[in-house]
């Protein structure tokens, strides 16, 4: 067993911080105090704060003794609340753990009670924190704001003692995750989202369950809110950043924007994009026929976001390789459908190609409440974007088609045309092949879902009831 002995064992102090609260005109404050005489840090704000006198004290006993000797007021235990723990060390080398202690309900009105060692004190917001303010104070105190149970504040030789934004050591230790609760990004990721916007308070989740690119939430220590996305390889790295770069602006407000990507990590910082997805969303006929209109503006824009140009030659394809998995799972004369319609697309007039957002469909649709009642749509995922004819992306839309007219209607309307005989045509033989890619897809990955959405395009294509 290695260690020191008992005597020589590393000891820092323990200091209790009293987050005095309360609700002024503009909203909630925090008591501070100018600290003066012949102390560390004098003329600079503080909270009111002192060490523990030794092993007898708690850090609630200690931080209730403090509170009455520098304020005057009195509290219960039962009224203390743990903030946060910091450890600091001041640009010295002295370390310290720091506790910071919330404290809501009091007794009497706080006031000078140390004159020789205090000559301020008052309520500040949030907002209007004074200066200079020392900086293992305000480290504390954004911390505590920010949510966080552990923070470090290690300060380096030559920092100042006065809170100073440029040289911001501030660390904040993700809270430990509830029992089934998603995993956090890694600190890389973490590291590089936080460069690009600024320290991050919370991290949630925000995957689409059968992805294998993790999404996350990400909300500032000060505010704001952006969504941090990690691509599963760097084919839809490239795609998506070009896409953000070069197409999605033509969406002005209806889609997100890309604040910093990392290409090392496969990593892009998005501003948020308000709203739910129309997937799983209950609306009226006349609601949907709304948002199908808008949808199909979004894709006009879209795909006039650059000239059009030549089709290339067919390549090899994959419907073979796809054919193999769905077999087992296709109704009779499905695969002869398939290979029927793949030939039919190679026979078309070339389609010139376009940008196309490669996976329109309604979870990647966002729906946000509008003034007036009715609701604004909104695009987002833009990892599967690339050239291509047009119709490919009303491929996976056209199965919320299935029955409503109207719906097709309200879209190409809303897209500026009709599609031609040969777009009908091609759109056919593009959903057959997307239908296979999808139920082998559905099959290997165990995604019902996925795989129920192809075979019912092929019940469509076979019953003509597709469009």
């Amino acid at each position: 067993m290695s260690g020191q002995s008992a005597a020589g064992r590393y000891q820092v102090p323990v200091d209790a911080h009293l987050i005095l609260l309360r609700e002024g005109t503009e909203g909630q404050q925090v008591l501070l105090s100018r600290r003066a005489g012949e102390v560390y840090a004098s003329g600079m704000w503080h909270l009111p704060s002192g060490h523990l006198d030794g092993p007898h004290e708690d850090v609630i006993d200690g931080g209730w003794r403090e509170l009455l000797e520098e304020t005057g007021v009195r509290t219960e235990r039962a009224n203390v609340r743990a903030g946060v723990t910091v450890h600091h060390r001041a640009p010295a080398g002295r370390a310290r753990i720091g506790m910071f202690l919330v404290v809501g309900l009091w007794q009497g009105e706080p006031e000078i009670t140390e004159p020789a060692l205090c000559d301020g004190m008052d309520w500040f917001g949030w907002e209007a924190l004074p200066e200079p303010m020392v900086a293992y104070c305000r480290a504390g105190l954004d911390a505590y704001r920010a949510g966080a149970c552990l923070a470090i504040h290690f300060q380096q030789p030559g920092d100042p003692i006065a809170y100073d934004p440029a040289v911001d050591r501030l660390q904040l230790i993700p809270n430990a995750l509830a029992p089934g609760d998603a995993a956090l990004p890694e600190e890389a990721v973490r590291v590089f989202a936080e460069e690009a916007v600024g320290r991050i308070a919370h991290w949630t989740d925000a995957s689409w369950p059968r992805e294998e690119s993790q999404v996350w939430r990400a909300t500032g220590a000060r505010g704001g809110t952006w969504y941090v996305k990690r691509h599963q390889n760097d084919r839809f790295h490239g795609r998506e950043v070009a896409a953000l770069r070069h197409w999605v602006p033509a969406l002005g407000a209806r889609a997100p924007r890309l604040v910093a990507t990392d290409g090392a990590h496969r990593t892009v910082v998005l501003t948020e994009l308000a709203g739910r997805p129309l997937h799983g969303q209950t609306l009226s006929a006349e609601v949907e026929r709304d948002v199908h209109r808008q949808v199909g503006e979004l894709a006009a824009r879209y795909h006039q976001a650059a000239p059009a140009s030549p089709a290339p030659p067919p390549g090899p394809g994959k419907l073979q390789r796809h054919l193999d998995t769905a077999r087992p799972l296709l109704a009779a004369g499905d695969e002869d459908l398939a290979l029927a319609l793949a030939a039919r697309r190679d026979a078309l007039p070339p389609a010139p190609w376009v940008p196309t957002l490669g996976d329109l469909q309604p979870r990647n649709i966002l729906l946000e409440p509008a003034g007036d009642g009715s609701l604004r749509a909104g695009l987002i995922d833009f990892e599967r974007s690339e050239l291509g004819p047009a119709v490919r992306d009303f491929v996976r839309l056209s199965d919320t088609w299935l029955g409503r007219a109207d719906l097709i209607t309200a879209f190409f309307t809303g897209y500026g045309r009709p599609l031609t005989s040969d777009e009908q045509e091609r759109l056919r033989c593009e959903a057959a092949l997307d239908a296979v890619s999808g139920i082998a897809y559905g099959h290997t990955h165990h995604d019902p879902e996925l795989l129920e959405r192809g075979l019912r395009t092929f019940r469509a294509l076979r019953t003509h009831t597709f469009l």
